[in-house]
């Protein structure tokens, strides 16, 4: 990886694994290119079935690997990562199956550097759409920010859309009420604020699934901004092709995780998530088993 200047601001990237082969080579070649390389990249394995592909990261600078002894989920996983970004100024949390821009974390540092910005406490950038098995762009948006309506329904902006250019300035900021797990830069300031249980960024209880609108709701009750810049960029390829093709126990979680942010936050949208929670019990109940994947079933 590339050199870093002296006295910069310090950054950690956290990638949680999990039988991720096919897409972490790509995820860690994405950081090497880097104009402005990471300080330290933890990668913190989820109890994989073999963990082979984890050669790959041999004699990478600056590099660390955590091996858990099982599945502690998406959550519990990035948390055991956190401590090892202590002394560091910002912290990017990054599924494996996304793929950074090569100037992303440069540009993401010195948006966040900026004083202007001195109270956003996380970042995200706009996630394009990639085929993993074709090995290309889908040419869609995956997410621009998550959003959500009126009766409390929670979605990615854009999400399966065609990719047009975004209107106004590169680097400008919007606020946004959450932003994707997959792509999250996040201020380490902030995050000492919300802290769970005195060391959880991440809700360890949720396992997978609507962490990242928990983390930033509570980012943004503590007074810090939630924002979105569609000039930084990130290929996703989402684990799932659809919510049809979630497991069961994926979408018991999602729905239950649902309800949990609902009740955080001040009950909007109580209606349709227990009823959608119901549904997923009622349907579901019988398929239920814990699952054996990552964030978005890589």
């Amino acid at each position: 990886m590339k050199s870093i200047q002296a006295n910069s601001s310090r950054v950690a990237v956290i990638v949680v694994t999990f039988n991720s082969q096919q897409v972490l080579k790509r995820c860690i070649e994405a950081l090497s290119v880097q104009s402005r390389s990471p300080d330290i990249v933890i990668v913190v394995d989820n109890a994989s079935s073999d963990t082979s592909y984890l050669k790959i990261l041999d004699g990478i600078a600056n590099c660390r690997v955590i091996r858990l002894a099982h599945n502690q989920g998406f959550c519990r996983g990035n948390n055991c990562g956190l401590a090892g970004a202590a002394g560091c100024d910002y912290v990017l949390f990054l599924n494996p199956d996304a793929f950074l821009g090569q100037t992303f974390i440069e540009e993401a540092v010195a948006i966040m550097d900026d004083p202007a910005n001195a109270r956003v406490g996380a970042l995200g950038g706009a996630l394009l759409g990639f085929d993993i098995a074709a090995g290309q762009a889908t040419g869609r948006w995956d997410s621009t920010g998550i959003f959500q309506t009126w009766y409390g329904k929670w979605y990615d902006r854009g999400q399966g859309a065609a990719c047009e250019a975004l209107s106004g300035e590169p680097h400008s900021l919007e606020r946004v009420p959450a932003l994707c797990g997959a792509l999250l830069f996040c201020r380490w300031s902030a995050l000492q604020e919300v802290l769970l249980r005195g060391a959880e960024v991440f809700d360890g209880t949720f396992f997978m699934y609507k962490e990242d609108i928990d983390l930033s709701l509570r980012l943004r009750r503590k007074g810090w901004a939630v924002a979105f810049c569609g000039g930084l960029h990130c290929y996703h390829g989402r684990g799932w092709k659809g919510r049809g093709k979630m497991s069961a126990l994926s979408k018991f979680l999602s729905a239950r995780n649902e309800l949990r942010v609902c009740f955080r936050n001040r009950g909007k949208g109580l209606v349709y998530s227990s009823l959608k929670f119901l549904f997923v019990c009622l349907v579901q109940s019988r398929n239920l088993h814990r699952p054996r994947v990552d964030r978005d079933g890589c």
